[in-house]
């Protein structure tokens, strides 16, 4: 098997320079670098990566934790990250938070120990400021949620103005009883949520009552428990903004004919009946964002100064807004008969 120094003696350059090239120092002139790689398909030459790992003291991963790996949105970030990495010739490890707070740092700090190149999180508790002493070792690239406590690069979406967008536009479709379904406030993106609904209600000169708000939506079960509430109640709200897409998969089978808008797209949204309007995130950006951060800073370790981006979030508009029919012109009209939508063609029943 064909070693570094081989490799070198071949190109005419020092085993140095190839470790150089191995590393995409952009120092390399390009013509030495098309020798040495050339010198390295010749003979086949493959990368001691375990020997890279004791020199450089870390090994050629990047980790990734989500909140769930199987929850389509983290997915995409994870997938995100994945691609990458492939392309730097890096591989991922990848684990779950799960929903418990208090198991965040013990997760982290044993895929820590594993040495990674750099880790990207979606953090699950309310401090991270035990991270600190690792931030000063290697990157570490916050997703979805930002750190608490911590001074970090961060990916964040538009939370406050998706929610107050999404909600206004019940309104405009004249809901004036609007719900609000979420898991749980202590997660910055259902408190930013939940702020921007507030806020949509107040400037539409609504009421933000809190019998409209139901937490803890996130099981079937727990989502039937919260739509009975809100139908059940003195005016019964007409409308939901569900704040995350988990939230929404629990509420569809039992939603009829309430009107919903989600914080988040998820597969087959769009081919429901009605389809769903939702505030579209894109998670593989958030992936790729935080990857190329990671990568970014492993090229340029004296960068110290951290940067925060948030993104935005868009409407896409479908047909699970409109007010409901009053059950009693239902009764009292004819039977329901196809139609075809006014927004994209799809067959709805009136």
């Amino acid at each position: 098997m064909a070693t570094m120094r081989d490799v070198a003696a071949a190109a005419g350059v020092s085993s140095k320079t190839v470790s150089r090239v191995l590393n995409s120092d952009p120092h390399v002139h390009p013509s030495t670098r098309a020798r040495v790689e050339a010198m390295m398909r010749e003979l086949d030459y493959v990368p001691n990566s375990l020997a890279t790992t004791f020199r450089s003291g870390r090994s050629s991963v990047i980790g990734v934790a989500v909140p769930d790996i199987v929850d389509p949105f983290f997915a995409s970030i994870v997938r995100a990250v994945e691609h990458v990495a492939l392309a730097r010739d890096m591989s991922t490890l990848v684990t779950s938070l799960g929903e418990d707070p208090t198991r965040e740092r013990l997760i982290l700090e044993s895929m820590l120990r594993g040495q990674p190149s750099g880790i990207v999180v979606a953090p699950i508790s309310g401090d991270q400021s035990f991270l600190a002493a690792w931030s000063l070792r290697l990157p570490i690239v916050f997703v979805d949620r930002p750190p608490l406590g911590l001074s970090a690069d961060s990916f964040t979406q538009d939370n406050f103005a998706g929610a107050f967008t999404a909600t206004m536009h019940l309104v405009e479709h004249g809901h004036d009883r609007i719900g609000f379904l979420g898991d749980t406030v202590t997660v910055p993106t259902t408190a930013a949520r939940l702020h921007g609904y507030r806020s949509a209600l107040q400037a539409a000169g609504l009421s933000a009552d809190d019998e409209l708000i139901a937490m803890g939506a996130g099981t079937r079960a727990s989502a039937a428990c919260a739509l009975q509430t809100l139908r059940g109640l003195a005016r019964p709200a007409t409308a939901v903004f569900s704040s995350n897409a988990r939230c929404t998969m629990a509420l569809l089978p039992l939603a009829d004919p309430m009107s919903i808008v989600t914080f988040g797209d998820f597969p087959l949204a769009d081919v429901l009946r009605p389809s769903l309007t939702v505030m579209a995130q894109d998670p593989a950006e958030l992936g790729r964002l935080a990857a190329h951060r990671i990568l970014d800073r492993l090229d340029h370790p004296n960068r110290r100064f951290r940067r925060s981006t948030v993104l935005p979030v868009h409407l896409v508009e479908r047909e699970s807004c409109v007010v409901p029919e009053d059950p009693a012109d239902r009764a009292s009209g004819p039977p329901p008969t196809a139609t075809r939508s006014q927004t994209d063609g799809a067959s709805l029943l009136v």
